[in-house]
């Protein structure tokens, strides 16, 4: 199976999970999802990342995102480690986790590199617009756990440039400057787009205020 790549529709796929059956494409509908990995249940790390993703619960929600997580566990074992989540990490567990017990899931979306290991799926992260395609991609060892403030700062990013022309510079998070993006040249077109001025600090090297702030 190839790599999937930003710009490709992410695979469609039928897979229980801790809230019964998910027909993927279907389940996502019209909203961004963010699909994301685990190497196995009952991990300390793990944990951690599942308690914290349902801690953001509201913020996934007021950007139209969706989260739904997948590890080649069965069923029964999720629904038990949830209460675990539950417990450990003060929080709701408020979302699906894929049962991928036959690792369809984990091939399709080549979560299994051997070299890392043979068995448990490495530490992936798909972030997926409305059109189910793949915007993003992010892939941790098993051994670091994500950050999840940056998640949302790339998803942050991805809805302001398909927006606006403009592109976000770095370390940049939501309400900083941004940058007009170079092929946009009309005069006019840019004083409409941005009436609150820019900055040129070269001729490609335009800084304006994030426009839709």
């Amino acid at each position: 199976m190839p790599t999937l790549r930003l710009g490709d529709s992410a695979p469609d796929f039928t897979q229980d999970s801790s809230e019964g059956p998910i027909s993927f494409h279907q389940w996502a509908g019209d909203k961004w999802v963010v699909l994301f990995s685990h190497p196995a249940d009952f991990t300390p790390v793990c944990t951690t990342e599942l308690g914290r993703t349902a801690a953001l619960s509201s913020e996934f929600a007021k950007r139209g995102v969706k989260a739904i997580a997948v590890s080649v566990d069965p069923v029964d074992k999720h629904r038990e480690w949830i209460k675990d989540i539950n417990e450990t990490q003060n929080t709701k567990v408020d979302f699906p986790i894929l049962a991928d017990a036959d690792r369809k899931v984990s091939e399709l979306y080549d979560l299994i590199h051997p070299n890392a290991s043979t068995t448990a799926t490495v530490r992936s992260v798909f972030i997926i617009d409305p059109r189910h395609v793949i915007r993003t991609t992010l892939t941790y060892p098993a051994s670091t756990g994500r950050n999840f403030d940056e998640i949302l700062r790339v998803i942050d990013s991805l809805q302001l440039t398909d927006s606006h022309k403009v592109a976000t510079p770095a370390n940049w998070k939501d309400g900083d400057d941004v940058v007009i993006l170079p092929s946009l040249q009309d005069a006019a077109e840019i004083a409409q787009r941005f009436p609150k001025g820019f900055k040129a600090v070269r001729p490609y090297l335009r800084i304006t205020p994030q426009p839709n702030k």
